[in-house]
């Protein structure tokens, strides 16, 4: 069990038959009247956001979210199969359950599988990958005005915004949490 009172940035704890993460924490301590937790939760499951109040002698379950690597092996329609490394199962993942940049992530990359009580529910990819760019247009000497980029394709098949001097074969870093360009690899 865990109190309002003792909330922390990434404790999950279940609450009206959901699993809840908090984001941002805040205890409120007004002049006149009882003290409070303001908090921003997020729905792990559902991915939604909410801004509650909390009085900080509400209990709550602590909810355990299992988070375990697995390696990315192939999609085969609407499944994506994982594989775990230790006893080489073979997992499939409905692609409602993948982020947007799951995008980034080619076969044999290792992820983490987000599940609660056995049942999948997200995937992590990793934070930075490197890919090779298979599509973009040449960029022009003086075509530079103040850090320009151009769209690329790349081996996955995602589009990003990338500098000038990208060219098509270059293998760049990606941070997946943003999307963004990071640096040729």
């Amino acid at each position: 069990m865990v109190s309002a009172g003792d909330f922390r940035n990434g404790v999950t704890f279940e609450m009206e038959g959901n699993v809840y993460q908090i984001i941002e924490f805040q205890h409120v301590k007004p002049g006149k009247g009882a003290a409070f937790v303001r908090a921003k939760i997020r729905n792990v499951i559902a991915g939604s956001v909410v801004e509650k109040t909390f009085n900080p002698n509400d209990k709550f379950p602590t909810a355990f979210v299992e988070r375990k690597e697995m390696e990315y092996s192939y999609n085969d329609g609407d499944l994506y199969y994982f594989m775990d490394p230790e006893s080489y199962e073979l997992i499939p993942v409905n692609s409602t359950d993948l982020s947007d940049n799951f995008k980034f992530v080619k076969e044999n990359m290792v992820c983490k599988i987000l599940s609660y009580k056995g049942n999948v529910f997200g995937i992590e990819p990793p934070t930075f990958v490197e890919l090779q760019v298979t599509q973009t247009d040449p960029g022009f000497k003086g075509d530079t005005a103040t850090n320009a980029t151009k769209p690329a394709t790349l081996e996955t098949g995602a589009e990003i915004r990338v500098p000038l001097f990208i060219d098509e074969g270059d293998i760049i870093r990606i941070d997946t949490r943003t999307g963004e360009y990071m640096e040729r690899a």
